[in-house]
């Protein structure tokens, strides 16, 4: 456990500023669920070689509950943890913060152009 916290604090530097607040994190519950079940059904319809369109439909929707889902987490972030660095941060904490968000947003679009 000890050497888990050390790698997450190589991303939060400053330690988790803020948690979700409990409307997002049901929110965020809801969507990830959703997810969740839709890839399970994903699943069974490839094991019941379900025609393949039907699946790529079904892939679609479980991406769009996931993007969401990450839409709504980032949200939160930087309305926490992003704010809470350009309020009472450092130049340093600042930029870090806009490194971090870079890198985030890096992540999307990569995994948007697959």
């Amino acid at each position: 456990m000890r050497a888990l916290k050390q790698a997450l604090d190589l991303y939060t530097p400053w330690g988790y500023i803020h948690g979700m607040d409990d409307e997002t994190r049901k929110k965020v519950l809801t969507r990830l669920n959703r997810a969740e079940g839709q890839v399970a059904a994903l699943r069974r319809m490839v094991e019941q070689d379900t025609y393949c369109v039907d699946v790529l439909t079904q892939v679609a929707a479980a991406q769009g509950a996931l993007g969401r889902a990450g839409e709504m987490i980032l949200s939160n972030h930087i309305e926490t943890c992003v704010s809470h660095a350009f309020e009472s941060g450092s130049s340093d904490d600042r930029a870090a913060k806009v490194d971090e968000l870079m890198e985030v947003f890096s992540r999307y679009s990569r995994i948007g152009a697959r």
